[in-house]
């Protein structure tokens, strides 16, 4: 149901090349949100959905000539359609975050498996519900974090060096402060007119249980990550991304405490509801870890506009999605600096992929393979629904803190804010009918 931002297509099912470990004889396979590029895989996808028509017909014709079937997918227009009509193995889900929870938990319910992207939510009961589905059902759920996920496993491989190199290894001494942050600009800044909403996009079904905006152009189109009615802004978008990677490389759980402030400070003539400015301080125990985002103005570090910085006692570590940097309080000679891995010369099919997202394609596909085999050796994969949850949940959490001005304590066990009445009606929001928000205790 989403256009052109966090589809997988074919790329979510290996490459050639690289071997599964006891692969699934049968990959049925449906995409809810077609999105816009694939890569040849040894799946068989029967199944895609999309609420723009257009869209929707242009994946088929892809996918038919790219999967070794050549069949053209069944289409539809409503993913319940796609779930009843079809038996599936595993449902990719590409779609906004506003329909993350609904798709994955009915997707788990049909029998399949579920890869969905991140956040999990857009509050925290759907995040709960998720881990509830997943568990109840014993369905295994793969969350978009590729570039950073938790357990030994990892799919980024020059984070992989980090943690075992220098995290593990101790280089770094006690960590009590981490950083980390995002500088893009990356805040839609337009103010298009209202207009008639086009007939090949069924507009209704694309908001389900958000709120329905005036229609103002394709949503779809990163639109949507305008606005809080869809998403949780840069918090939601970016931070999640590097908490993850953090709670990751120093086996971080639930923070104790959440305090976030910030807003529209700067760029106020758009119609963009999203935060353009906005701190937050996730704490552990001895432990803070702060966030900054600006969609305005120039980075901190030009080198690092998207990181986290780990700061220990016998040096710091700077890490991004394209490289990383030790830097010891000493020794200027124990310095070491690591680049993302590319696989320009093994899949050279990456270097014509539309829109791809090069220093991303290595891992994307390790992601995809531990999914597989996670799959197949009935065993939790590396970017697990749970941990996917905390993530995401600790970024809600700190928007909640800045809409209500108080510093937030959630107790994950009791589903509430601590001493908090009212932030605690906050961890759910209403659902437009006829939708109905999924209960974590009624899955």
């Amino acid at each position: 149901m989403k256009g052109a931002t966090a589809s997988l297509a074919l790329t979510a099912f290996g490459a050639r090349g690289i071997e599964i470990v006891n692969p699934l004889e049968t990959i049925r396979v449906g995409l809810i949100g077609s999105g816009w590029y694939g890569k040849r895989a040894p799946v068989e996808v029967v199944a895609l959905c999309d609420v723009d028509r257009n869209i929707l017909v242009e994946a088929g014709k892809l996918v038919s000539q790219r999967q070794p079937s050549g069949k053209t997918p069944r289409l539809y227009n409503d993913y319940r359609k796609l779930l009843s009509e079809n038996e599936l193995d595993i449902v990719l889900i590409g779609t906004p975050d506003h329909w993350h929870a609904l798709q994955t938990i009915d997707a788990i319910k049909s029998g399949a498996h579920v890869y969905v992207q991140k956040p999990t939510s857009v509050d925290v009961i759907e995040g709960e519900a998720m881990v509830a589905a997943a568990r109840k059902y014993q369905r295994v759920v793969q969350v978009g974090t590729q570039r950073k996920s938790r357990t030994q496993r990892k799919s980024t491989p020059h984070l992989i060096d980090a943690k075992k190199n220098v995290v593990d290894a101790g280089l770094l001494g006690k960590i009590s402060h981490v950083e980390m942050c995002c500088y893009f600009h990356m805040r839609n800044q337009s103010n298009p007119p209202l207009e008639p909403i086009p007939e090949f996009l069924d507009y209704d079904m694309w908001t389900g249980p958000a709120p329905l905006r005036p229609y103002d152009g394709l949503p779809h189109i990163r639109w949507w990550r305008a606005f809080m009615e869809y998403g949780n802004g840069i918090m939601g978008d970016m931070c999640v991304h590097m908490l993850d990677t953090v709670r990751w490389m120093l086996d971080l759980g639930w923070p104790k405490k959440i305090t976030s402030t910030g807003g529209i400070y700067v760029q106020k003539e758009a119609k963009s509801n999203i935060a353009d400015t906005q701190s937050a301080i996730f704490e552990f125990d001895e432990l803070n870890c702060i966030w900054q985002h600006r969609s305005w103005g120039t980075p901190a570090d030009p080198d690092y506009p998207w990181s986290f910085i780990i700061y220990g006692e016998k040096g710091t570590l700077k890490g991004s999605t394209m490289k990383y940097d030790f830097i010891p309080y000493k020794d200027e000679a124990s310095r070491i600096h690591k680049d993302v891995v590319y696989e320009r010369e093994k899949y050279p099919e990456d270097l014509t992929e539309e829109r791809i997202e090069l220093n991303a394609a290595p891992a994307t596909r390790l992601h995809m393979l531990d999914f597989l085999n996670a799959i197949d050796q009935n065993d939790r994969p590396v970017a697990d629904i749970e941990e996917g949850h905390i993530s995401s949940a600790s970024c809600i959490l700190a928007n909640l803190s800045m809409k209500t001005g108080r510093s937030l304590i959630y107790d994950p066990e009791k589903r509430i804010v601590v001493g908090d009445p009212e932030a605690t009606k906050l961890l759910q929001r209403a659902y437009r009918e006829p939708w109905v928000h999924p209960d974590p205790d009624n899955i």
